[in-house]
């Protein structure tokens, strides 16, 4: 997806009705969604390519000229019926004033090309996110993730909805509160995120699940048991893609062979770093690993 900016001032009301009326000053173009996820991996120094679907439309030829700006190799799949999704921000004296999504489901014909796409890609890549956002560009998600680990390549998934059967045999997922308490339920405290989480876990062969908690850091689910990771200590100006940097970081850091958990550490890191930053925003290599050594965990019933 497209991200816009409209940055200005907001001086005064408007006569019409009781809103502000915004001057816009400058505006900004930003490579979204799954397109911020590579764009992530590719600031980090890795090479990374974009499957997708977009329009044939003026804001799909601005997609195409981020991602190519951005050193991302684009498998990208256009479809003349199509509008690129577009997430218009409004944003007065530093805050986001109002938010303009333009977006519909691509036809079936072009999810089908997606695919064999798709697979041609997974020969050149030794790792898949798939960064799902309730588009319709990930209609085939079992056959997907199926193909990959056929090829033997991991396979991690930010989620989406409550339907993460669809999931099923992937690698790892990275659910925030809010997505995980969608599939499992409420717990009541940690002993029971634990338990629902395991057995989500177990339940859909996943290798782990990364719980995202924002203000309290993340905790990884595997065989080894619940393991936390703490927050890093930062004012939080903008979570928006927050997700895509994690998820961006801890890919490309297992596909160079770090052990998961030390993959954990620095997407934690990079996390904290990025909410620190107005809208989708990257972090680059020398910004994350100049911020010293990641901090420590506890392998422990966390608070819940």
């Amino acid at each position: 997806m497209l991200d816009r900016y409209w940055f200005g001032d907001a001086e005064r009301i408007s006569p019409e009705a009781p809103v502000p009326v915004v001057k816009v000053l400058r505006t900004e173009e930003r490579a979204g969604g799954a397109a911020n996820v590579a764009r992530n991996v590719a600031d980090l120094g890795a090479q990374a390519g974009l499957v997708s679907v977009i329009g044939a439309d003026e804001a799909g030829l601005a997609l195409r000229s981020l991602i190519a700006a951005g050193g991302i190799r684009s498998y990208l799949q256009a479809d003349p019926q199509l509008p690129t999704t577009v997430k218009l921000r409004l944003v007065a004296r530093q805050q986001q004033m109002a938010r303009i999504d333009f977006e519909s489901q691509p036809q079936s014909e072009v999810l089908a090309a997606h695919l064999d796409v798709f697979t041609q890609a997974l020969r050149q890549h030794d790792l898949v996110i798939l960064s799902d956002y309730g588009k319709g560009g990930l209609t085939h998600i079992v056959r997907m993730i199926e193909a990959a680990r056929a090829a033997g390549v991991p396979v991690l998934v930010d989620p989406k909805g409550d339907d993460y059967a669809r999931y099923a045999g992937a690698t790892l997922l990275t659910p925030n509160r809010a997505e995980l308490r969608e599939v499992v339920g409420r717990w009541k405290d940690a002993a029971d995120l634990t338990a629902r989480a395991q057995a989500l876990r177990q339940q859909l062969r996943l290798q782990a699940i990364l719980l995202t908690r924002s203000e309290e850091g993340m905790t990884l689910f595997t065989d080894e048991g619940a393991w936390s990771v703490p927050a890093q200590a930062r004012e939080v100006y903008d979570v928006s893609g927050a997700g895509d940097t994690v998820i961006a970081v801890l890919g490309t850091l297992l596909a160079a062979g770090l052990p998961l958990r030390e993959a954990v550490r620095w997407a934690n890191v990079a996390g904290g770093i990025v909410v620190g930053k107005l809208g989708t925003a990257t972090v680059a290599y020398d910004e994350l690993f100049g911020q010293g050594s990641p901090a420590s965990a506890r392998d422990e019933g966390d608070t819940a």
